[in-house]
């Protein structure tokens, strides 16, 4: 049965106590308002089609977020790179209301603010994926049945990944020596790489055509020289595989497992544990910090010289082009079927991509 309460404010107070369902109550600016919320509560409790909603209305997303990391990104894979995302959705301002109160047009306005500040669209993709599956897992398994997911709705941004980026000229040398260590000047590290695992890190993508994570995920258990081949026990893709090595790759190990890299600094060798001792997320910052650095030092050059830079010069370069130019050179004589074993790749676009960019035939 409802009672209506009225408070020192003026506003009214709805309670529904009821055999078989949790106490329900709600605050109006008015008593007609009260009614008419009871009536329509008692009426779904009548007819067994009444879902509390309390939970999901004074759970904030930052709360949810907050335990959404807890209890189901520690479970993944890249959760150091999804915690990030995380960190960042809590500084919206989204994030202060609840969500019962979000809306699709809010994260519909989210998305085009994100695309007009030049994110690219498949980032903008995942971090509303991530939102997405919050309130799903939220739906599912946190008790708010009658939640609904304001992102099931609201149109993704179209991206356009496919990559055929390759070196050229002597971008490939200008990149490695910006990626080679540098020592502490004044605090900084201006002429080089901070890591000096980060040269030969790229040298043995250069030369396994391995992803950045693998590569970071590394270990010495699972290397073999004497076999020449690097176990990986679990790839993106979800299965183990082995990655033959070629004599590149097995000087570079080779000298890491010695205590020296090709570039003369001091590695202490390690038995057992990461061959490279760094992560992914260092990887993808440093790479991107050695590409910018070796582009200001080209454009230094080229204003010394007085000539135009080239435009793609060392501009637009992932981490994961490094597959590129060792992925073409072994397509030219080992069959697609055995390309997809070492490679792991689901579809064969990319690979046949490659080998028609590389012999012209179809």
């Amino acid at each position: 049965m409802a009672t209506f309460e009225q408070r020192e404010s003026g506003y009214w107070q709805a309670k529904i106590r009821r055999k078989g369902h949790p106490t329900q109550s709600r605050t109006f600016a008015t008593k007609k308002d009260a009614e008419a919320w009871a009536r329509d509560v008692e009426s779904k409790m009548d007819r067994s089609v009444f879902v509390d909603m309390r939970e999901a209305e004074e759970m904030t997303l930052h709360a949810a977020l907050d335990r959404y990391e807890r209890e189901v990104t520690v479970t993944k894979r890249g959760k150091d790179v999804e915690a990030y995302r995380i960190a960042a959705w809590q500084a919206q301002k989204l994030a202060c209301k609840s969500l019962a109160a979000l809306r699709g047009s809010d994260f519909a306005a989210y998305r085009d603010a994100r695309l007009k500040a030049g994110v690219a669209a498949s980032t903008v993709q995942i971090e509303l994926a991530l939102v997405s599956h919050l309130f799903t897992t939220a739906r599912r398994e946190w008790g708010m049945e009658g939640l609904q997911n304001p992102l099931s709705a609201v149109r993704k941004p179209v991206a356009a990944n496919a990559r055929d980026r390759s070196f050229i000229d002597d971008e490939e040398a200008r990149l490695l020596a910006a990626c080679a260590p540098q020592a502490r000047t004044a605090g900084k590290f201006a002429g080089g790489a901070q890591s000096q695992f980060l040269r030969p890190a790229v040298e043995f993508a250069l030369a396994t055509a391995m992803r950045q994570g693998e590569i970071a995920d590394l270990l010495w258990e699972n290397v073999d020289l004497q076999n020449r081949v690097a176990r990986l026990p679990l790839t993106k893709n979800g299965s183990a595989r082995a990655v033959p090595l070629s004599s590149a790759a097995v000087a570079i190990l080779r000298a890491l497992k010695e205590g020296s890299s090709d570039d003369g600094s001091n590695v202490k060798p390690l038995p057992k544990g990461p061959v490279f001792r760094t992560s992914a997320n260092a990887l993808k910052i440093g790479f991107i910090r050695a590409v910018k650095r070796a582009r200001a030092m080209y454009e230094k050059e080229c204003a010394e010289r007085r000539e135009h830079p080239d435009p793609r010069m060392l501009v637009d370069l992932h981490f994961h082009d490094l597959c590129n130019p060792i992925k073409m050179l072994r397509i030219a004589s080992i069959p697609i079927f055995r390309m997809f074993d070492d490679t792991q790749h689901f579809y064969c676009g990319v690979l046949m991509k490659n080998r028609v960019g590389l012999t012209g035939s179809n």
